[in-house]
């Protein structure tokens, strides 16, 4: 008994053979033309499936995707956001602020003033930060620039001072032992991770 997945996504004709001392187990999926199958397939292309799974767990797994498509990150796509939901940090100071607050850029060469401005511009289109206002001031700006071993650049910000003029929020946090005493007897656990997390939630 042979399996075959095929993916016929532009309706040509598929010849297997005519040997027929060998057998053929065939599951066909659907799927109506006057969708962008072949656009979807390619958003998807990266996505790995589990030799474990058959033809038809695959086509279904497909169908879900290709149902929730909005639900992922693809490409340029706009980041989601957290709604309903924003981050409130709490300062012990008030205006005008300590010096220590009060902090000039770090000095930085042409390179790395290029490679900041190239990062502020992707925020902007990602709609994860937005341009002052004429009468709008911002007194902490301390961007810097971490070089990975590859070679590429991360945006991040020193926010060591601003973090000693911060509030402390304190929280119970959960056992990891219970934690995972929930999940013991689940069939299936799904772990999602969420694309560049931390601009998803508003400040």
């Amino acid at each position: 008994m042979y399996g075959i997945e095929i993916y016929n996504i532009k309706n040509r004709h598929i010849t297997i053979g005519t040997n027929k001392e060998k057998k053929f187990s065939l599951y066909i999926y659907h799927m109506s033309n006057q969708d962008p199958l072949e656009e979807f397939l390619n958003e998807f292309k990266e996505v790995q499936f589990s030799a474990n799974l058959t033809g038809k767990q695959k086509c279904s797994l497909l169908k879900i995707l290709r149902k929730n498509t909005p639900a992922f990150a693809i490409g340029e796509e706009p980041l989601g956001k957290i709604k309903g939901h924003y981050i409130k940090i709490y300062l012990n100071v008030e205006r005008p602020y300590p010096p220590m607050l009060r902090r000039p850029p770090y000095p930085a060469s042409l390179e790395t003033r290029k490679e900041i401005e190239k990062h502020i511009n992707e925020l902007l289109d990602m709609d994860v930060i937005r341009k002052l206002g004429n009468n709008e001031i911002v007194e902490i700006i301390t961007p810097v620039l971490i070089t990975w071993n590859d070679g590429k650049f991360r945006f991040c910000e020193d926010f060591r001072a601003l973090n000693n003029c911060t509030k402390a929020d304190r929280y119970p946090i959960l056992r990891i032992s219970h934690a995972l005493d929930k999940v013991a007897k689940s069939k299936y656990i799904t772990k999602v991770d969420c694309m560049k997390g931390f601009y998803q939630n508003g400040l």
